[in-house]
């Protein structure tokens, strides 16, 4: 795999790119050029994304797409009667793997839990769980309405896209763009993970201002595939795709990943979150949790994010006469939270991996009970936070909606999450 940057290249046999144009009237070893864009054409070039597939047949040699009938609850529009609306402080247990039983792949088992907006406007974005305990086969998937930000919590993924091949390990996320074609394997066993969608802008890196050249996520960490192809005829393969929001199936007589070669900047890719390198105080006080941030989805808006992808890594801590852990606090963004690995020094219990919580936009939240009087009155000498630990953030302006099954029918809410804080006691003293 080749490192992130402004542009990469990749042939699986000598010369398969063509020399000096994109388009030669015969490509090397008689492929097909093909142009996968995922900007629009006339977006300033410093935003221009796509790249170039140079691949044994065009991707357009299949049936016509026709309503598919998996029976997963995949959902992505975020209004009306598909979704429940609710301020309250919401906590989920870990979400259950499939059964010995059935057999479940990767896109039968992604189940949605929250979202806004609506891919048809190219606004908004959803939280979605998977659970799988089989390969995919001969079948392939690519999103049409945005970008998948997957966070792998239990189970290694072996991945197969157009671009190559990407494993992911718990504690290492993969970046799959709108419109590219992979088929996910199990490399252990039964999987579970968490995947952000954004439906309009990609995912890039934050802006480090103050900060200066170097910190948090380097771009030198992120890794693209090497180019991979299969010569694969006369076998037959479905294509899954999710169009506004429902599932279409087409079938073909080829495989999807016979590129032999790709150039471009426009290629999915992972990055492995141990190689964070954090920020914090080193005198006194909270700093916010933007300065956690790995990625970033834009808005329009200067500073305001359709989606941060945020991490809470071991850490040292070291600041003087301060609360510690994350303050109380009320904020204009939903923050959807779960757990790779370990525990969280915000909650006491309840919070495990595999799970997850949501506190929305100017709902309170911070410490439970146990937290706040521990740290209240702990010896605040240097500390390793989170040895062995792995939280993560999905934070949002948008205001999220939650799924029937994210509410109603998964049977993961716990019911009495707001009891975390009910024995936070009235010690005012004024004298």
């Amino acid at each position: 795999m080749n490192g992130f940057g402004n542009h990469f290249s990749s042939e699986a046999l000598p010369d398969a790119l063509p020399k000096g144009q994109n388009t030669p009237q015969k490509c090397p070893y008689n492929l097909y050029a093909e142009q996968l864009s995922g900007t629009a054409f006339t977006v300033p070039r410093t935003h221009n994304q796509r790249s170039w597939l140079y691949r044994i047949r065009p991707s357009v040699v299949h049936a016509p797409f026709k309503p598919c009938d998996l029976s997963n609850l995949l959902v992505s529009k975020y209004g009306g009667d598909d979704v429940l609306i609710t301020p309250t402080q919401i906590r989920w247990s870990p979400f259950d793997l499939p059964k010995d039983d059935e057999k479940v792949n990767f896109i039968q088992g992604l189940k949605s839990l929250a979202g806004a907006g609506d891919p048809a406007c190219r606004s908004g974005l959803a939280v979605h769980i998977y659970t799988a305990n089989t390969d995919m086969g001969k079948t392939a998937f690519y999103n049409s309405d945005g970008d998948f930000l997957i966070v792998p919590q239990q189970g290694t993924l072996d991945i197969y896209t157009e671009f190559g091949k990407i494993k992911a390990s718990p504690n290492e996320i993969v970046v799959i763009q709108r419109g590219v074609r992979y088929s996910v394997s199990l490399a252990d066993g039964n999987s579970r993970g968490y995947v952000l969608e954004v439906f309009g802008a990609h995912f890039e890196l934050p802006d480090l201002g103050p900060i200066g050249a170097n910190g948090l996520a380097n771009p030198r960490d992120f890794m693209t595939p090497t180019a991979s192809f299969e010569k694969e005829d006369n076998v037959e393969w479905e294509i899954i795709t999710k169009f506004n929001g429902k599932l279409f199936s087409a079938k073909q007589s080829h495989t999807p990943f016979d590129v032999v070669a790709w150039h471009g900047n426009y290629a999915p890719y992972k990055y492995n979150l141990a190689n964070f390198c954090t920020i914090n105080s080193v005198s006194f006080d909270h700093i916010d949790p933007s300065i956690f941030t790995v990625l970033t989805a834009k808005s329009d808006t200067p500073g305001v994010a359709i989606a941060d992808f945020v991490i809470f890594p071991p850490r040292w801590a070291v600041t003087e006469n301060t609360f510690r852990p994350p303050y109380f606090h009320r904020n204009c963004m939903s923050e959807f939270m779960g757990l790779i690995t370990g525990d969280y020094d915000g909650k006491a219990d309840g919070f495990l991996p595999g799970g997850g919580s949501l506190h929305s936009i100017m709902t309170p939240h911070g410490p439970d009970a146990a937290v706040f009087e521990a740290a209240s009155s702990a010896e605040l000498k240097p500390a390793y936070v989170g040895k062995g630990n792995q939280a993560f953030m999905f934070e949002t302006s948008f205001m999220l909606s939650l799924t029937h099954w994210g509410l109603e029918t998964c049977g993961k809410v716990q019911e009495d999450y707001w009891k975390a804080w009910a024995k936070l006691e009235n010690k005012f003293n004024d004298k």
